[in-house]
């Protein structure tokens, strides 16, 4: 991550570290901690980049991953159910959007919205004969467990959905209500 020298004083106490705490950790001194953050000096890159990988590290240690925050039970339907099995899954489970799966593979996304718009285009006969994969939006983006949140919550601005795997396996769902739980928990 890239900081700014006038954030290091700020990032330094919002972890609870002292000047001397900080600088041992980096391997410089407390004065030039101290001088840095007062300005009263324009220091090195190579001091500075110390400083900054010890609060990137102090940040992603600190940083929840997807393991953290997914929903292990993974509910999905497959291409080629039909809608029916999709709005009775989802009303079962109290959700919004389901990953859609052929034989083991993530295929695409289907969700109330995608299934709202495909049965207001359609004659009620028809509706009953379309599976999942006619009327699937692309695959939601996939991750791995030890994905931060901050990439998964910019993932999440832009998909309704979030798969987390593991050796190409999924292995769990992110949506934006779990980020919002984990968010609230404390």
């Amino acid at each position: 991550m890239v900081y700014e020298l006038d954030e290091i004083k700020k990032i330094r106490k919002r972890f609870g570290l002292t000047q001397f705490e900080l600088a041992k950790k980096a391997l410089v001194s407390q004065s030039l901690i101290a001088k840095i953050e007062s300005r009263r000096i324009d220091p090195t890159f190579t001091k500075v980049k110390k400083i900054f990988d010890v609060l990137d590290e102090l940040k992603n240690k600190n940083e929840l991953k997807a393991e953290d925050i997914m929903t292990k039970k993974l509910i999905y339907v497959n291409a080629d159910d039909n809608i029916t099995s999709a709005i009775n899954k989802m009303r079962k489970h109290e959700i919004s959007q389901l990953p859609v799966f052929n034989k083991n593979n993530v295929v695409g996304l289907v969700s109330e919205t995608i299934i709202l718009d495909s049965i207001s285009g359609n004659k009620a006969e028809k509706i009953k004969t379309l599976t999942i994969k006619d009327i699937m939006q692309d695959c939601p983006p996939i991750v791995s467990k030890k994905t931060s949140t901050g990439i998964i919550s910019d993932l999440l601005k832009q998909y309704p959905i979030v798969l987390v795997a593991e050796e190409g396996k999924p292995k769990g769902v992110i949506t934006k209500s779990d980020m919002l739980r984990t968010i609230y928990k404390g």
